[in-house]
């Protein structure tokens, strides 16, 4: 295994390709401007003309990205997204629907998180070790483990108000507030939870330094004292 606090600039770029693979600033952003078009657009002229004008900002959106040379994965699957949210509201004839998926991904998110940690594997810890080689070794680490298992949590906190918030706003017809909500709920909410997972991170990795440091440690001095294995 490498080791992780050799190199503050390597450690500082995995922290953030893990906040990148788990959305990223540009993807809140990105995601964001076909609702802003698509709520007032509804209000204003009707569900048809709020369809078109957030699927064609979503097409510009995917064509910047692709120039850009940024990873076509997010690009395309951003589109798709929003394609399937227009779809839904089209299918039911009405403008709330555009939020239906993210409602109740909100609490599928939520729910996959929660489990993770309950089982102790914590979805942050993977998606790093994704980042990191696929390296599993954090597992035998508990400290790694608990810091991984705090930025889960708070990523299950942030899925799971999404829901309870939206879905709430759904139920009463509030399909501007929905607009709202889903704005407002997006960057803040996890621009806490990039946050916290990167100090995990840290935390994680500095747990994962001293374990690996620590056999060196025992082989230079063999009568050191051995951890309790507790």
């Amino acid at each position: 295994m490498s080791d992780p606090g050799a190199n503050p600039g390597k450690r500082s770029t995995k922290a953030h390709a893990v906040l990148e693979q788990m959305g990223g600033i540009s993807g809140l952003i990105y995601s964001s401007l076909p609702v802003l078009a698509f709520v007032p657009v509804s209000q204003l002229f009707g569900l048809t003309p709020a369809i078109v004008s957030a699927m064609g900002i979503a097409a510009v959106i995917l064509v910047w990205r692709l120039v850009r040379r940024e990873s076509a994965q997010p690009a395309i699957s951003g589109f798709i997204g929003v394609g399937i949210c227009a779809l839904i509201a089209y299918v039911m004839g009405e403008s709330k629907g555009y939020f239906l998926l993210g409602i109740w991904s909100s609490l599928v998110w939520a729910a996959v998180f929660a489990l993770s940690v309950l089982i102790r594997r914590p979805v942050v810890g993977y998606v790093w070790g994704w980042v990191n080689d696929h390296d599993r070794d954090w597992r035998t680490v508990r400290k790694a483990v608990r810091a991984f298992d705090i930025a889960t949590l708070v990523w299950v906190l942030v899925f799971a108000s999404r829901f309870v918030v939206q879905h709430h706003l759904y139920d009463a017809d509030q399909t501007g507030w929905l607009g709202v909500a889903r704005i407002s709920m997006g960057w803040p909410l996890t621009a806490v939870a990039a946050l916290v997972t990167y100090l995990a991170i840290r935390s994680a990795q500095r747990a994962l330094h001293a374990h690996d440091a620590l056999p060196d440690a025992q082989s230079e001095n063999p009568g050191m004292a051995q951890p309790d294995a507790r």
